[in-house]
């Protein structure tokens, strides 16, 4: 198979594009039969990989190195490039919907790619290609700001992802002052932060009410594909949060306070503390670690172990934090070369374990899927893809000795008890989201005041006195990637969380058992919606109050009973 560095990216002619796709769109509206018609409908999937696989290309190089002047340059084309081809996808959207043969597609590839094409006409007009293309400038600035990252502490210099570690060590006074470094880049550049995020919301909004809603967020509810739930479901399931969720979190936080010898509340760089003895650690480097995830996925299945070999031989996996990179981590596919990619900045902490387990969950579900047709098929809606991945850091654990040797105790507690009290930070960026939507001319002062009130009711175990710039002063929220480039994201993690406890429950009884649910969970691909795909695999839906409850009370049985003797 190729390798990464093999593959040939080529910048596309434009117009070219445009008239290729003009042209399929003729030839559908003409079609004389259904297989005529099909035929047509393929070579139109076929190029729709052939510009996702260039475009993800671009993208990935742009973002190992923001610093490479020609993949910046790509990446910037593609910005425009992007919202003037969804212009002629548009047309081809309104063929398909409107087809006589419509029927016949339906009969062989299900209703939903035309249901989802419903949503996807609701979120696009040629009027609003203008925000588009500022839309990703600006986000694509903002991610530039943060991989420019230069912090200074105890004579080096650190970027965002390098620091992490210091911001969790042992001890106090250098932990609580990593906190203050990085929290003071982030003040330094506070100007620019709200700047960008001024213009992403009021540009969002304009967007919103060219397309006829009231403001943006039914139409980022669109845009995030939601299909099978509404925002009324979402507030319920952050209000059954508040009620099982918080309280079942705020107890690990106040067991942890005691462990450290510290005041509760704590502040924020106390909560980042675990164990007095230390965080838990992977035993080894990259190389280590992706060796263990080798083993691991060897033993876990046939199919697993094939996936993660080719991931390793065709270098498609670039794991290492480096200058110039951007921050965080993802997964996407290179479809003309069948193959998922993952992308991660590995620093030293136990994320560097959760993160190519959460991605390669992932990269995975794309390997399973790759030949669904239509490519639309080989995702599902965001929040079910974070099941395969969030699910699959629970089934990890059985690689834990490997990857994080003496640790793994620490490790196991850490993982479910962050996984419990990841869940109402998530649904803070939720509905702190809600609220600024709802009120875009907000000044950045009132955003951050929002934020730091939202604090005090999903994480009431931070201490907000002030102590450390950024964070304490409602702020922390600008440090969060989607909230920037990918709005109403976040509630997906939240929703998958829910349903990878339910894995977890099923992984304590019956390993084997559980890996059946997961298969039968994936090889759906995105032929169903996220409903569907839990209820055909014999889950429940996290929108189902007792769903919630119940994973929250075994989380909390286990965490309380867990022996934690020797462990400081």
């Amino acid at each position: 198979m190729t390798k990464f560095s093999e593959m040939k990216y080529e910048r596309p002619d434009v117009e070219a594009l445009k008239k290729e796709l003009a042209g399929l769109i003729e030839e559908l509206k003409n079609a004389p039969d259904y297989a005529a018609a099909k035929e047509i409908f393929l070579r139109k999937d076929e190029a729709d990989r052939h510009v996702s696989t260039q475009s993800n290309l671009a993208y990935i190089r742009h973002s190992i190195d923001t610093r490479d002047e020609f993949y910046d340059a790509e990446v910037k084309f593609w910005n425009n490039a992007g919202p003037e081809l969804q212009e002629v996808d548009q047309q081809w959207t309104l063929a398909m919907l409107e087809s006589r043969f419509r029927p016949d597609f339906e009969a062989e590839y299900g209703d939903l790619m035309f249901r989802n094409a419903e949503i996807e006409l609701k979120t696009f007009s040629p009027e609003i290609i203008p925000e588009l293309q500022e839309e990703n400038d600006l986000a694509q600035e903002y991610e530039k700001l943060l991989a420019s990252a230069q912090i200074e502490f105890e004579g080096k210099t650190y970027t965002i992802s390098q620091i992490q570690p210091l911001k969790s060590c042992a001890d106090d006074e250098k932990r609580l002052a990593a906190w203050k470094a990085e929290g003071g880049w982030y003040k330094a550049n506070q100007e620019k932060l709200d700047e960008l995020y001024d213009k992403l919301t009021r540009l969002r909004d304009k967007m919103g009410r060219k397309l006829g809603y009231d403001g943006y967020t039914e139409l980022g509810y669109y845009r995030m594909n939601r299909n099978c739930y509404t925002k009324e479901d979402v507030e319920k399931f952050r209000a059954a949060v508040v009620k099982y969720l918080v309280p079942v979190a705020d107890g690990i936080y106040r067991e942890q306070a005691k462990r450290l010898g510290k005041e509760y509340p704590m502040s924020f760089a106390d909560n980042a503390l675990t164990f007095r003895s230390g965080n838990a650690r992977p035993k080894g480097g990259p190389d280590d670690i992706l060796a263990a995830g080798r083993k691991f996925y060897d033993a876990l299945s046939p199919e697993t172990s094939e996936f993660f070999r080719t991931m390793l031989d065709c270098e498609l996996l670039d794991v290492l934090s480096t200058e110039g990179k951007q921050g965080g981590g993802y997964c996407t596919e290179i479809a003309d070369y069948k193959v998922p990619f993952i992308f991660a900045n590995f620093n030293g902490t136990r994320d560097d374990v959760e993160t190519v387990t959460h991605e390669a969950g992932h990269a995975f579900a794309s390997w399973m899927n790759i030949d669904r047709i239509p490519a639309g098929y080989i995702w599902p809606s965001l929040e079910a893809c974070e099941v395969h991945s969030m699910s699959m850091e629970f089934f990890a654990w059985a690689g834990n000795e490997d990857f994080f040797g003496g640790d793994t105790r620490k490790f196991m507690y850490s993982h479910l008890a962050g996984a419990i009290t990841f869940i109402p930070y998530g649904t803070l960026v939720d509905h702190f989201q809600h609220e600024v939507f709802a009120n875009p001319c907000w000044t950045p002062r009132q955003r951050h005041d929002c934020w730091k009130r939202l604090l005090g009711v999903y994480m009431p175990w931070m201490k907000l006195d002030g102590e450390i710039p950024f964070y304490s002063e409602g702020e922390g929220w600008q440090r969060q990637h989607h909230i920037y480039s990918s709005p109403f994201y976040y509630i997906d993690y939240c929703l998958a969380q829910t349903v990878a406890l339910e894995f977890w429950a099923m992984i304590q009884e019956d390993r084997e058992n559980a890996w059946k649910h997961y298969m039968a969970y994936t090889v759906q691909g995105g032929s169903r919606t996220f409903i569907d795909l839990l209820a055909n695999a014999g889950l429940e839906s996290p929108f189902d109050e007792k769903c919630l409850r119940g994973v929250c009370e075994k989380a909390n049985e286990w965490l309380s009973g867990y022996d934690l003797t020797g462990i400081e």
